[in-house]
């Protein structure tokens, strides 16, 4: 009988406190004391026997509103998730025969549950500099029939971000052809600098955030979306969250949102100086390179295409034999992701010890003896 195929999370989980967890962009900094007390009182309450308010925590919802700093009347609502914003609001918003503008490399989650309403995605290429879409490219795909674009930024999984007149020539296309503006801005906290799309197309324009990884409560699941009330009103129709949302997430999020100025600072400064290290160490292997660099969120690519080594080969033998878990670029993107592995970096300075000792002897093991590397 063949063995089963080798599912790299059902190892890892079963290994949780063994892995250095570099694979999925979450946030390891934020320091306990910003969520636990919170959690541990509300358990201690007895809070998780009732639901929660159903439109959600009114003091969650105002932090949110203003680390955003969306418009007056842009309320922010809450989903189990950025992911599950994503899938309410093109359940509700796309249809057959509508066509969705997205880029490739990409969070290709979006662009399933886009063609989940029988919408058609067009994928832009971007793995070549500036790494990410431009207002050139998106009003050249645009036709009769557009009527999404999505604009993840910073981007997932490149770690490149929208200088502020791109997003503004984005929104004024999106604005002038009467399409709408997916903003998934996920890693916005990451940033030195980050602009809305809400600040020039508020019409049209649909802002997705999460508590995942600037707040580093991926395992709570919970984010949500802001649009006018218009949209939302559409959007709403088609989430099955009417008792609320997790009333601990809810709980952890308030106390890690509002204690942000405590620690963000420190989070970035750490996340920048692990991505320093790795460049270093990638910088050491020939044929391998950082196509952005710096990252403007927690993550970046590592293009490993000219050394011959393959990414899910290099997943495996960091997993198995060094338990650091990073991403093979074949999750990422249809025509690229044999390039490249994906490997985010809000870790301790321990993790990033582990992947700076392993991937040099991973890449060595793995290099094919006749990957030869031009002078």
């Amino acid at each position: 009988m063949p063995e089963p195929p080798f599912d790299a999370f059902q190892y890892a989980h079963a290994r949780y406190h063994e892995i250095a967890w570099m694979c999925q962009n979450t946030n390891h900094l934020v320091p306990r004391e910003a969520v636990e007390p919170a959690l541990i009182a509300a358990v201690r309450d007895r809070r998780y026997p009732t639901y929660p308010l159903a439109s959600g925590d009114p003091e969650l919802i105002d932090l949110v509103r203003r680390a955003l700093g969306t418009p007056p009347g842009f309320t922010p609502s809450l989903t189990g998730g950025g992911t599950e914003a994503l899938y309410v609001l093109l359940r509700a918003l796309l249809g057959p025969g509508d066509e969705f503008v997205a880029s490739d490399p990409s969070y290709f989650i979006i662009h399933r549950f886009a063609e989940l309403t029988g919408a058609k995605v067009r994928t832009l290429p971007i793995y070549q500099p500036p790494y990410r879409l431009t207002s050139e490219q998106v009003q050249e795909a645009i036709g009769p029939k557009t009527r999404m674009i999505l604009l993840i930024d910073p981007l997932n999984p490149m770690g490149s971000t929208y200088p502020r007149e791109e997003v503004r020539a984005i929104a004024e296309i999106a604005h002038d052809r009467h399409i709408l503006l997916l903003n998934d801005v996920t890693y916005r906290d990451f940033a030195d600098r980050h602009a809305l799309g809400t600040e020039f197309a508020p019409e049209e324009t649909i802002v997705v955030w999460s508590v995942s990884k600037n707040c580093g409560l991926a395992g709570l699941r919970l984010g949500g979306l802001v649009a006018t009330p218009e949209l939302q009103k559409k959007i709403v129709r088609f989430s099955t969250s009417d008792l609320g949302q997790n009333v601990l997430s809810q709980v952890a999020a308030k106390a890690a949102m509002s204690s942000r100025p405590q620690w963000l600072d420190h989070v970035r400064r750490q996340t920048r100086a692990n991505g320093d290290r790795i460049r270093e160490t990638v910088a050491q292997i020939p044929g391998s390179f950082l196509p952005v660099f710096p990252s403007s969120a927690n993550m970046f690519v590592i293009d490993i295409a000219r050394t011959g080594v393959d990414p899910e080969d290099l997943q495996k033998e960091l997993l198995v034999r060094y338990g650091v878990f990073i991403r093979s670029g074949y999750y990422l993107s249809h025509e690229f992701g044999s390039r490249f592995v994906r490997v985010s970096f809000s870790n301790p300075t321990a993790d990033i010890d582990r992947f700076v000792e392993a991937f040099p002897k991973a890449m060595a093991a793995l290099r094919p003896a006749s990957a030869r590397i031009p002078a």
